[in-house]
C-alpha cells in the first residue's frame, strides 16, 4: 500500500516506504534502516499523542515488546514513546496475517493447521515466560511468516507484573476472541486469558468462525462469558485441546507449556470430524517444525511473541508446567489401578480417554545427551514396593510412591536432584499425588514407632528446590468408594484432600497451603474426588454400603472449583470405578464382585454430563486383570498377558492379543503404539489397530508377575521412554531403539 498524501516522508530518521495498515491507535508504516534492513514502524495518531493514558499504554506497548522480543517476535529495533507523536520500530515480518489468509483461500487443515497451532503456543510461552500477557489475540494480530506465525501488536498487553491500565468506561479487547474474565474484570486478566484467545483463534483457523460468533458484539459477548462453544466443525484431536483452551474459569486452562505439550501430541493431519462433529483421529506425533509455504504478501507489524499453556489435566491432574505425563486426548488422563482418579474431557471432554503420557513421532529427535540409564531409587522403609510412578516435564521427572513421597530426576541420565522419603508403611497403590507450576505433592505415611504423627499426609514440596513446604493429615478410603486409591487431586493450581476424618473435602493453594474452602461430605456419605478434564467431581457412597464393601449405588456430584459446593448428584448402578473419557461421556466400567472380592468386570457405564442420563452395556463375558484406557477406547490386561481392547460404546471386544509380559498394568498411548509393563519393568509396544506386537522388552528386575489393578508404569518424554520397575527400579531408553529381548 502506497503513502498517502499527510503521511510523513520519514519518521525517526528512518525514511518511510509504504504504509503496511491502520489499526485504533496508530498507522504501521514500511520502511529501512541505513544499512537496508526493512523494520516496521509504528505511529500513534495525532489525536492520542496528547491523551496521557494513550501515551502511558504505548510505553506499556514499547516495554512489553521489548520484554518478549525473540525468536517468535518482532523484535523492537528502535522507539521514542515520549516523542512529540511517539512511535516504534520492529523488524518487519514479510506474509499475510491470519485473518487475509483465511479470508483470501478459507479455513486451514491438516498439518498446516497444526504448525499453526503449535507456534502459536511457543508464541504464548515465549511471550508469557517474560512476565507478559498479550490481551489481544485475534487472527489480525498473526502474522504468517516463511518461519512460522508471528504475534504481533502488543498495544493492550501488560507485565503480570505491573498495574492493568483500563480505560474507563471501556473494555479494551476483540469480543470473539476475548477471555470471560477479560469481558468481566479486565484488570485480573492474566496469562490464562492468551490461553483462551488462542482457543478461539485455533477454532477460527480450523473453521473460519469463531466459537461464540453472534450477529452483535454484545451477544458475542454474552456467549463467550455464558455459553458453550461451536466446536462441531472443528477436527476432534484439535477438538480436545481446544476445549481445554475455553474453560470458562482460567484454572481449568493448560498454560502455554502444557498446551504446547498437548499440541505437539497431536496426529500430524489432524484427522476429522464426524457426521456429530466430532472427529476420528487419535494418533499423535510430536511435530515441532513450524515453517509455512503460504505466499508472502506485507502486513501489518509490531511485535510478536508465543505463549505456553493445565487439562484438561490433568494432565490426570491438570497438567502443569512443560511436563509429558498422564495426558490423554483433550489434554489430560486418567491413571487408573491403584492411582489417580482424573480423566480427560470438556464437560467431560471429547474423544479422548486416559493415558499415562505420549510418545514421539519415529522421526522426533533425542534431547541432547541422552543415554539409556537405570537408576533405584532409596526410599524411607524397607523392602520397598514397587509403587514408584513418575510424570515428566521437560528434562524432570517427578516420582513418588511407596517410601518416597517424591523425588526429581533427570531424565537425561537419571542422576536425582532430591528425594523426600516416607518413613511408615505405604499404602498400596498410593503414588504422586500430582504437580503444578513450582509445587509436588505426594502421600506421607508415618512410622510405626512415631504414633503421634498422622498415619498418612499430602506433604507438598518446592519443585526445584525438594523443600518441604507445608503438610496435612488426609483420609485414606477413597478405594472403598472409587475402587482406586486416590486420596487427593491437583486442580489447576489447588490441591483438594479429604480430611482425616473422612468428612469433608478440603482445597489449598498448592504451593502456600492457604484454604480456600471446605465442604462437608453429603449427610451419610463418604466420599472421594475424581478429576474429569477440568471437571471435579465427587464420587459418594453411603457409609453402610463403605462399611459392608458392597458399594451398589454410588452418586457423582458436580463440585465447584471455587467455591466447593456441590450440584445435583447423578445416580449409578454400581459398583463402578471411573475409567476416562470417550465421545463425551464419561465412563465407567462396572466391577463383578463375588462376595466382597473383585472378580472382574462385566460391564460399560456411560454419564452424559450435558442429559445427565447414564447407560450401560453388558460386556460379553467377566474380563479378569488390570483395566486402562487411552484414545477412547478400554483395555483389560490380564495376569496371564492376554490384552484385550473394548468399545465403550457398546462392550464389544475390538481385539485382544496374548503377550509375554503377565501381570501388564496400562495403557500409555503413544503415535502409533500403546504401551503395557510389568513388575518386572518387561515392555510390550503394541499397534492400537489391532493389537499387533511392535516390540517387546525383557524383564529388569525382580518383581511379581500376575499383578492386578496397577496403574500405568510407564512415563514418556519426547522418545525418551521411562519405566518403573519393583524395588523402586527406574530405567530409561530410546523408543525407537528399545532394549533387545533375548
Amino acid at each position: 500500500m502506497s503513502l498517502r498524501g499527510g503521511d510523513p516522508a520519514e519518521i525517526g530518521g528512518y525514511p518511510l516506504e509504504a504504509r503496511l495498515g491502520s489499526g485504533g491507535m496508530g498507522t504501521v508504516f514500511l520502511a529501512r534502516t541505513s544499512s537496508g534492513r526493512p523494520v516496521a514502524i509504528k505511529l500513534i495518531h495525532q489525536q492520542f499523542a496528547g491523551d496521557d493514558e494513550f501515551r502511558i499504554r504505548f510505553r506499556q506497548e514499547v516495554a512489553a515488546a521489548r520484554r518478549v522480543s525473540g525468536a517468535f517476535t518482532a523484535a523492537v529495533v528502535d522507539a521514542a514513546p515520549e516523542a512529540e507523536q511517539p512511535w516504534m520500530a520492529t523488524t518487519y515480518i514479510e506474509g499475510q496475517t491470519l485473518s487475509q489468509r483465511i479470508s483470501a483461500e478459507g479455513p486451514l487443515n491438516g498439518a498446516e493447521l497444526k504448525r499453526l497451532a503449535i507456534g502459536l503456543a511457543e508464541a504464548l510461552r515465549d511471550i508469557h515466560r517474560v512476565g507478559v500477557v498479550h490481551r489481544d489475540l485475534k487472527p489480525s494480530n498473526v502474522v504468517l511468516s516463511p518461519e512460522g506465525p508471528r504475534v504481533i501488536d502488543f498495544g493492550i498487553s501488560r507485565a503480570v507484573d505491573q498495574q492493568t491500565l483500563t480505560m474507563t468506561g471501556r473494555v479494551i479487547g476483540t469480543p470473539p476472541f476475548m477471555s470471560p474474565e477479560q469481558l468481566q474484570a479486565p484488570r485480573g486478566v492474566g496469562p490464562r486469558s492468551d490461553v483462551f484467545s488462542l482457543g478461539t483463534l485455533l477454532v477460527y483457523a480450523a473453521t473460519g468462525h469463531g466459537p461464540f460468533d453472534a450477529d452483535s458484539p454484545y451477544i458475542t459477548a454474552y456467549q463467550v462469558v455464558h455459553d458453550e462453544p461451536s466446536l462441531g466443525a472443528v477436527p476432534t484431536a484439535l477438538r480436545v485441546v481446544v476445549e481445554s483452551c475455553l474453560a470458562k474459569e482460567p484454572e481449568g486452562r493448560p498454560s502455554a507449556d502444557e498446551l504446547l505439550v498437548l499440541l505437539r501430541d497431536l496426529p500430524a493431519d489432524l484427522g476429522g470430524t464426524d457426521a456429530n462433529g466430532v472427529g476420528a483421529g487419535r494418533t499423535r506425533d510430536m511435530i515441532t517444525q513450524h515453517h509455512f509455504a503460504t505466499p508472502a504478501t506485507p502486513a501489518p507489524n509490531a511485535s510478536a511473541g508465543p505463549d505456553t499453556g493445565s487439562t484438561r489435566a490433568p494432565i490426570g491432574r491438570r497438567l502443569r508446567r512443560r511436563w509429558r505425563p498422564v495426558l490423554a486426548a483433550a489434554v489430560a488422563v486418567a491413571a487408573i489401578g491403584g492411582g489417580v482418579a482424573a480423566l480427560t474431557a470438556g464437560g467431560f471432554g471429547a474423544n479422548s480417554g486416559d493415558r499415562d503420557s505420549s510418545v514421539a513421532e519415529p522421526g522426533s529427535a533425542l534431547p541432547d545427551g541422552f543415554r539409556p540409564w537405570r537408576k533405584t531409587v532409596p526410599g524411607g522403609s524397607e523392602d520397598t514396593p514397587d509403587e514408584l510412578r513418575c510424570v515428566a516435564r521437560g528434562d524432570a521427572l517427578f516420582c513418588g510412591g511407596g517410601g518416597v513421597v517424591a523425588t526429581r530426576i533427570s531424565a537425561l541420565d537419571g542422576s536425582r536432584a532430591w528425594t523426600a522419603k516416607s518413613p511408615g508403611v505405604p499404602v498400596q497403590g498410593m503414588h504422586l499425588v500430582g504437580a503444578t507450576d513450582d509445587t509436588v505433592l505426594g502421600y506421607r505415611f508415618a512410622a510405626q514407632d512415631a504414633p503421634q504423627d498422622p498415619l498418612s499426609e499430602v506433604v507438598a514440596i518446592d519443585a526445584n528446590t525438594g523443600r518441604e513446604l507445608w503438610s496435612v493429615p488426609s483420609g485414606a478410603q477413597s478405594r472403598a468408594v472409587t475402587g482406586r486409591t486416590q486420596d487427593a487431586v491437583v486442580v489447576g493450581s489447588a490441591v483438594v484432600t479429604v480430611d482425616a476424618f473422612n468428612s469433608r473435602f478440603e482445597a489449598r493453594d498448592a504451593h502456600s497451603g492457604r484454604v480456600a474452602w471446605k465442604t462437608p461430605f453429603p449427610a451419610g456419605t463418604q466420599c472421594a474426588p475424581v478429576l474429569v478434564g477440568p471437571q471435579l467431581l465427587a464420587m459418594c457412597a453411603t457409609n453402610t454400603e463403605v462399611d459392608d464393601s458392597a458399594v451398589q449405588h454410588p452418586a457423582l456430584y458436580p463440585v465447584d472449583r471455587a467455591s466447593g459446593t456441590l450440584g445435583r448428584p447423578i445416580a449409578v448402578d454400581g459398583p463402578a470405578v471411573a475409567m476416562g473419557v470417550a465421545d463425551g461421556r464419561l465412563v465407567l466400567l462396572q466391577e463383578h464382585m463375588e462376595g466382597t472380592a473383585l472378580a472382574g468386570y462385566d460391564g460399560v457405564a456411560r454419564v452424559d454430563p450435558a442429559s445427565r442420563k447414564v447407560t450401560y452395556s453388558r460386556l460379553a463375558k467377566t474380563y479378569t486383570g488390570t483395566p486402562g484406557m487411552a484414545d477412547g477406547t478400554l483395555y483389560v490386561s490380564g495376569q496371564t498377558g492376554l490384552l484385550a481392547a473394548l468399545d465403550p460404546a457398546n462392550g464389544r471386544e475390538k481385539w485382544s492379543r496374548q503377550t509375554g509380559v503377565e501381570g501388564a498394568s496400562g495403557p500409555v498411548a503413544g503415535a502409533g503404539a500403546l504401551y503395557f509393563s510389568s513388575a518386572t519393568g518387561r515392555v510390550v509396544a503394541l499397534s492400537p489397530h489391532d493389537g499387533k506386537p511392535l516390540w517387546t522388552t525383557d524383564p529388569q528386575a525382580d518383581g511379581l508377575t500376575g499383578e492386578q489393578g496397577a496403574s500405568p508404569r510407564v512415563t514418556v518424554a519426547g522418545r525418551v521412554v521411562i519405566v518403573a520397575a519393583a524395588k523402586n527400579t527406574l530405567f530409561a531408553f530410546d523408543a525407537q531403539n528399545p532394549p533387545k529381548s533375548g
